[in-house]
């Protein structure tokens, strides 16, 4: 057999316990620091609560992989295999938390291949491109600024007609998201989510919607 191949089989040398539990540690502060990167550059809707958790634990399950894999390719392939039925229950819907996976388990694979010099740096690079391309909150202008409208009226063709004909003057994007009835009946309370054009006002847009026959109130919240 050559000596390649039997070398495969054969079981690595075992880590001394000082240098795992190093390893280990370090994995753990190297994957919180994954977290509290991926946590700064993203915005609050768009961070899944157990998210950053994934990613410190993910670092370490990954550099306790590395420590298991050694140097044995036999072993590697076998982990392989029982990795794969593995599968995650929320799915990533955004590639960049996508790219955060594979960030946590390229640091969790460095550390536990006792290359942290690796770790830190691709560390810092990533964080800093992660801080240059960070989400950018879509209220941070004038001109994003997304409200949400509530009018009670009492109905017809015409009164939403000219509701809508007042919003384009002083909005965009204008969305419905609700209809429901009130008073038994005898009112109907309409819902849209606006974004306001720069110059337009909260005053102007309530006090045109109040003259629109029909019109019983109007309110107007800021999207959070």
């Amino acid at each position: 057999m050559p000596d390649w191949l039997q070398h495969t089989f054969d079981d690595p040398a075992p880590i001394a316990w000082d240098v795992l539990l190093i390893r280990l540690a370090l994995s753990l502060v190297f994957g919180m620091g994954v977290a509290g990167i991926y946590r700064g550059t993203r915005g609050a809707s768009n961070i899944t609560a157990t998210f950053p958790a994934t990613l410190v634990l993910l670092a370490v399950l990954i550099a306790m992989v590395t420590q298991v894999i050694g140097d044995n390719v036999a072993r590697a392939f076998s982990l392989v295999g029982a990795l794969s039925i593995v599968r995650f229950r929320t799915v990533v819907q955004d590639t960049i938390d996508t790219a955060f996976v594979i960030f946590a388990v390229a640091v969790g694979m460095a550390i536990g291949a006792g290359q942290p010099t690796v770790a830190v740096v691709g560390m810092a690079t990533v964080g800093i491109a992660a801080v240059l391309l960070r989400d950018r909150p879509a209220g941070a202008t004038p001109a994003h600024r997304d409200m949400l409208l509530l009018i009670r009226l009492g109905w017809s063709p015409e009164t939403e007609s000219l509701i809508l004909s007042t919003l384009s003057k002083h909005a965009t994007d204008v969305e419905p998201l609700s209809a429901s009835t009130v008073r038994h009946g005898a009112a109907m309370e309409l819902s849209f989510r606006v974004r306001l054009l720069p110059a337009a006002t909260l005053t102007q847009l309530v006090s045109d919607l109040n003259r629109v026959e029909s019109v019983q109130s109007v309110e107007l919240r800021r999207q959070s």
